[in-house]
């Protein structure tokens, strides 16, 4: 399960994704505000992808956040590792560890075979949804904002 960080992070490079341009910033309110979030902790999740260096960022009246890349080059893959770290891909479904720290004089878990074909999957689909995938289906800001 993706943690709530990371989830607004997603909704956030989704946002700038499809809203932001080149020459223009959008400011931490007016993103808050239009995705429903908090304001304070947006801003602190936003300042960690500019450290990730997924997003830029300026300052001052007319400043704000926008993608660091193309929308092409940013996968859904990179931003839930930046946030999350691998776990969410790597982790068993039941037991506390990740599967590839298990050790194998021990049995696995009951549902480790079926899971491990689903979390390839899962991590496929992430590797190949990219920001610009993800915008393209998105028609309207209202389609964005029901996230």
């Amino acid at each position: 399960m993706l943690s709530n960080t990371c989830k607004y992070a997603l909704r956030a490079l989704i946002y700038l994704g499809k809203f932001s341009e080149d020459d223009k910033r959008i400011g931490i309110k007016k993103i808050s505000e239009d995705l429903g979030l908090s304001s304070p902790f947006l801003g602190k999740i936003l300042q960690n992808l500019v450290k990730q260096k997924l997003l830029v960022s300026t300052k001052g009246p007319n400043g704000g956040f926008a993608i660091a890349k193309k929308t092409d080059e940013i996968t859904l893959w990179d931003i839930v590792i930046k946030v999350d770290g691998e776990e969410f891909f790597t982790n068993c479904l039941i037991s506390l560890e990740p599967c590839k720290t298990h050790d194998p004089s021990k049995p696995l878990c009951p549902v480790h075979a079926q899971y491990e074909k689903l979390r390839g999957e899962i991590s496929s689909f992430y590797q190949k949804t990219t920001l610009e995938t993800i915008s393209k289906d998105i028609d309207k800001f209202e389609d964005l904002v029901r996230l």
